[in-house]
């Protein structure tokens, strides 16, 4: 027993002296970046004082957050509106699920419900600070009754026509009965002008909302398409995976005179159309579209290429057992292709959104160095982070930008993950 035991720590030094190398290097280039930079956060290190940084504490975080023009009503309220709106929102989400399956269930939780959102409504006339405790009271108290009569696992079971469901009521709700203007949208419209950390997340947001569900929707089409093609496989694969390993500085450079406002193949292809020119790199409602297009093209062929192996994984007895019983393709597609895909999407979903959140290098390149055509349209986090550490030389902000940046992400795979333990099918 001893013998066996000096043995394995013999074994167990030796493994780690192998791995000795590969540890200092990592620890050298990777860990100690990381610990440095964490710790860098809390300092006041700038160009003054670059030889004698000083202990600020949480000020760099704080001043991410520092608005010169502030809303005219408090981020309390704005959730506690929001928060309304989602009520509402979830209300009309039961119903639609419910009204045709179970009627007499669906009647008696939607006049609990609707009782609960009528005790709000009578209640509007209260102070600032009741409205908003009673409407958090109201939300939780509806997504308890929603896991108490089961309803969780019905919207979860139907995520995409729910989530289609939330948003349109939501949009409807707030844009056209209930126009309130103090939701969260609207304050962070307001709050955007005022920090440029907040524009940053802002923009952020919206061109990984823009290009993510778009993206990873066109490459399941193009891998449905290349799966069917039983000529010139390889030629057609290789054209569509080419621009993801193509240099990304050289694909910015090809759409920027593809954008170009007077002679851009873009607007002369909308010229067939009858269509006007369109302002691609000088209006700022255009910019992060742009920029989602050039991420889309370039990461087309790559999501292609990991759903076209996903399709080529499933077993061909599923579809011609579903052609027995008269299934159609798009039946097919429902109920054999998109749930064995759960973990082929479910991987690109996140691969994709991480990659997102870290956009620079096409709008350095598409813009020339500067963040939009004006009024920083195109400011994302990262440029953010750039614009303060090498333009501004104020390296505790741009490391506190960047641990911020890592907690969206880390927020967001996190509750990404918690929807995949439930949703992901792994197993035929």
């Amino acid at each position: 027993m001893v013998r066996r035991s000096r043995r394995y720590l013999r074994e167990t030094l030796k493994a780690y002296l192998f791995l000795l190398p590969s540890f200092i290097v990592l620890g050298i280039f990777l860990f100690w970046p990381l610990v440095f930079s964490f710790v860098l956060s809390f300092f006041r290190w700038d160009f003054a004082h670059q030889k004698n940084p000083y202990f600020i504490g949480l000020k760099n975080y704080m001043k991410l957050f520092e608005m010169r023009v502030h809303p005219n009503f408090s981020f309390l309220t704005s959730i506690s509106h929001t928060l309304m709106y989602l009520s509402i929102s979830v209300v009309i989400l039961v119903l639609f699920h419910t009204l045709f399956i179970e009627r007499r269930k669906a009647l008696r939780v939607s006049v609990f419900l609707g009782s609960i959102l009528l005790l709000g409504f009578l209640t509007n006339h209260l102070s600032a600070i009741l409205f908003q405790i009673l409407w958090i009271v109201i939300f939780v108290v509806i997504l308890y009754s929603l896991k108490k009569y089961g309803y969780s696992k019905l919207i979860f079971d139907k995520f995409f026509s729910s989530t289609m469901i939330l948003i349109v009521s939501y949009i409807v709700l707030r844009n056209f009965l209930l126009p309130y203007g103090k939701d969260i949208i609207s304050y962070l419209n307001i709050a955007k002008e005022g920090s440029e950390f907040i524009k940053a997340i802002y923009n952020t947001t919206y061109y990984v909302i823009l290009s993510t569900p778009i993206g990873i929707a066109l490459s399941l089409g193009v891998a449905l398409l290349l799966n069917r093609i039983t000529r010139l496989k390889a030629f057609y694969r290789t054209s569509y995976f080419i621009p993801f390993v193509t240099s990304i500085v050289a694909i910015s450079l090809v759409w920027q005179w593809i954008f170009n406002d007077d002679y851009g193949l873009l607007n002369y292809v909308l010229s067939w159309f009858k269509l006007g020119k369109i302002a691609w790199l000088k209006d700022e409602r255009w910019t992060i579209p742009t920029i989602a297009i050039v991420a889309i093209w370039k990461n087309l062929g790559y999501n292609a290429v990991i759903f076209l192996a996903g399709l080529q994984n499933i077993d061909k007895f599923y579809y011609e057992a579903a052609e027995v019983d008269g299934a159609t393709t798009f039946q097919k597609f429902i109920h054999i292709t998109w749930p064995l895909l759960s973990p082929t999407t479910f991987f690109i979903l996140v691969v994709s959104m991480i990659g997102s959140f870290k956009v620079f290098t096409m709008v350095y390149v598409l813009y020339e160095g500067y963040p939009g055509p004006y009024n920083l349209s195109g400011l994302t986090m990262v440029y953010y982070i750039f614009r303060k550490f090498y333009e501004e030389q104020r390296m505790g902000e741009a490391c506190a930008a960047a641990y911020m940046l890592f907690l969206i992400i880390l927020v967001l795979t996190v509750f990404q993950l918690r929807i995949g333990k439930e949703k992901v099918q792994y197993e035929a």
